[in-house]
């Protein structure tokens, strides 16, 4: 999976999200859950989401790729936000077209924007953890730093959403590790990668996007847009597009399995 870069607006993410993490791995502490090697360890990090009483089921820990909707079906994934100006048309849109979809929320950005996280709750889209910062370079941390990372961004969300959690986890820029996919899976977080990378971060133009869909839907069901990071006007006209034109290839629109 490719990995994002380039892209300015995280330096303000992650020097918003220093105070976060200072204060939480100050305030506490919790034992992480072992990675497939068995290698444990003591990571300094928020308590896990207090919004439900009993602690989430665990989950697969392979990164999922299909749709539950079979073989005929595609999961729309939206990254990086919610952003105040770009997420309520991104949800006009799939409203429009009557998609469900999975948003990947950046920790920071949940907290900022709850009504948003809200709101995509109420139009009955999924919420998927995308870390406190947005590091692209996760896989070459410490535990203890993936485990604030993953942990605060699943409080701050729950928080935000009034007490939905996140069902699944997406690594910025495709970062996984062992580690990190072990402790999602054990919050009840499928780790959660993509199919089609539409590339509508970098601006290519609407109908680039709309290419790369109709050209990479034969690659498997998980396309991959954004509705922060940037200006996401080529994101809406896009999706506006190929919304319908995947509904006419006789494809439905389904979740990420779980």
């Amino acid at each position: 999976m490719a990995r994002h870069g380039g892209r300015g607006w995280y330096g303000r993410v992650i020097a918003a999200a220093v105070g976060v993490t200072a204060m939480a791995a100050v305030t506490s502490v919790w034992t992480a859950q072992a990675d497939g090697s068995g290698a444990g360890t003591k990571a300094e990090a928020s308590a896990p989401p207090s919004a439900s009483a009993s602690a989430p089921a665990r989950v697969a820990v392979d990164i999922a790729h299909a749709s539950d909707h079979g073989p005929r079906g595609v999961n729309i994934t939206i990254d990086d936000g919610p952003d105040p100006a770009w997420t309520p048309q991104v949800l006009d849109v799939l409203r429009e077209n009557g998609v469900k979809a999975t948003f990947c929320m950046v920790g920071t950005q949940a907290q900022a924007h709850p009504d948003l996280v809200k709101a995509v709750v109420a139009a009955g889209h999924r919420l998927c953890d995308h870390t406190v910062s947005h590091d692209t370079s996760m896989d070459a941390k410490s535990q203890a730093y993936q485990s604030q990372q993953i942990l605060d961004a699943e409080r701050m969300i729950t928080k935000a959403s009034g007490g939905v959690r996140p069902l699944y986890y997406r690594a910025p820029g495709g970062a996984f590790t062992p580690y990190s996919r072990d402790l999602a899976a054990s919050r009840g977080m499928r780790p959660l990668g993509w199919n089609v990378d539409t590339k509508d971060f970098e601006r290519p133009g609407a109908a680039a996007i709309v290419a790369t869909v109709k050209s990479e839907v034969g690659n498997g069901p998980t396309i991959l847009f954004h509705d922060a990071g940037g200006d996401r006007a080529q994101t809406v006209t896009a999706l506006r597009e190929v919304l319908p034109w995947l509904k006419q290839q006789g494809y439905s629109f389904g979740f990420p399995v779980r």
